[in-house]
């Protein structure tokens, strides 16, 4: 597969380049979604729960992991996801858009809203509840891919600063689901399978300060990782985010744009775009619907995540970035207006594969199927509302011809 992005042709061609991957994504999503769908709602139903079902095991001596398609999907395809998610975060740190204060600003306190915001919803609704209070962050999450795909309908329409504002902002959520996923969804842990994962990060630092600038090096101890967080009770996805952080950000003769970090997070981005995101999606999105009614979305668990994502997420953003700017401590983009912060708000509360993640680690253990399809009904349905409300008000608020600051 070619790749995403020629380093050599600037900042500004690279979030060009970003967009399109995460726009075209997003397309893939929505079919993915729909065949899940489909599948789950015909005699298909039976073939897609076996599939999903089917056991693969790996052995090496009396070491041996044997899990369920759906499974491996969640714990190991995912975490390459978050490797990418960690590679993102580092570059924008080092050389992107977190690098400077005065335009990381905005972005931050808009997504610390969208997440304080719709939890407090959720968790409002859910509150007496012991198994559902445990949903409480499902719609802290946006989908990046989503989001950015909603946006690119509007071609030229709409400023740059707005999409880079979104795509920070996303970024930033994402930070935000690791920093709760690390803290709230871990299940017993293993002191022993901790030791050995803090001897694979210690490798990682040591390959890193001695300026190793070969990838399959960190990638080979951070397979070990893997193995040893999947043991130890806390998500093995993480592993993924925590290897990301000590690829180098500079080359030989201190070349950023040819170091380790962005020639891996190039040859991983269609892949994750085009192949773990869809599949993921396709493995987790299938809900039967047989038997539900209209009421069954007013449970509190499927009305807390779709208030929260559709309420919550416009409310979140659009009050604490109008907020910010009013008391002087972030300021609007160039050619960007508050209406089109407002617009971006609302396709912000499309949750869909990280609020499906967070879920099914919220619920794993403690719920069960008609809880877990309760869960990605309010998903989908406060998903789809945010798109087709968030278009409809971008239709009326962006310029009806190519924006100056396209």
């Amino acid at each position: 597969m070619s790749q995403v992005h020629n380093p050599s042709a600037g900042p500004m061609s690279a979030i060009r380049e970003f967009l399109k991957l995460e726009s075209a994504s997003g397309i893939l999503l929505v079919i993915a979604g729909v065949l899940a769908m489909v599948a789950a709602n015909t005699p298909l139903a039976d073939g897609y729960v076996g599939l999903l079902q089917t056991q693969f095991k790996v052995q090496l001596g009396e070491f041996k992991l044997d899990k369920p398609l759906v499974i491996w999907v969640n714990d190991l395809l995912m975490a390459i996801f978050f490797l990418l998610v960690g590679l993102e975060i580092k570059r924008e740190v080092v050389m992107g858009e977190l690098s400077e204060s005065s335009k990381v600003a905005l972005p931050a306190i808009a997504a610390l809203g969208g997440m304080i915001v719709p939890a407090a919803i959720y968790a409002a609704l859910n509150w007496a509840d012991p198994v559902g209070i445990r949903g409480w962050a499902i719609p802290s999450a946006t989908d990046i891919a989503f989001a950015l795909g909603v946006l690119s309908l509007f071609g030229e329409r709409v400023p740059v600063g707005l999409k880079i504002f979104l795509m920070t902002l996303a970024v930033l959520d994402d930070l935000g689901a690791i920093v709760i996923i690390a803290l709230f969804y871990t299940s017993d842990l293993s002191v022993t399978a901790l030791l050995f994962a803090l001897l694979a990060i210690v490798v990682l630092f040591t390959l890193n300060r001695f300026g190793v600038q070969r990838i399959a090096a960190y990638m080979l101890v951070g397979a070990a990782l893997w193995l040893c967080v999947l043991k130890s009770g806390v998500h093995a996805t993480l592993a993924g985010v925590i290897a990301a952080l000590f690829l180098p950000s500079t080359g030989a003769g201190g070349d950023r744009e040819h170091s380790p970090l962005r020639t891996l997070e190039h040859s991983l981005h269609p892949w994750v775009a085009f192949g773990i995101l869809p599949i993921f999606a396709f493995s987790n999105a299938g809900i039967d619907l047989s038997g539900m009614s209209l009421g069954d979305l007013m449970q509190p668990i499927p009305l807390g995540i779709m208030l929260g994502l559709f309420v919550g997420k416009q409310v979140g953003v659009f009050s604490f970035a109008w907020a910010s700017v009013k008391l002087g401590l972030a300021r609007l983009p160039t050619g960007v207006e508050f209406r089109h912060v407002y617009g971006a708000s609302i396709i912000c509360g499309i949750g869909f594969t990280m609020s499906l993640f967070i879920g099914m680690l919220a619920f794993e253990e403690v719920a069960s199927e008609e809880i877990v399809a309760a869960e990605k009904l309010g998903i989908l349905m406060g998903s789809l509302v945010s798109a087709a409300v968030g278009s409809a008000v971008l239709q009326i608020v962006l310029p009806k011809g190519r924006s100056s600051h396209a």
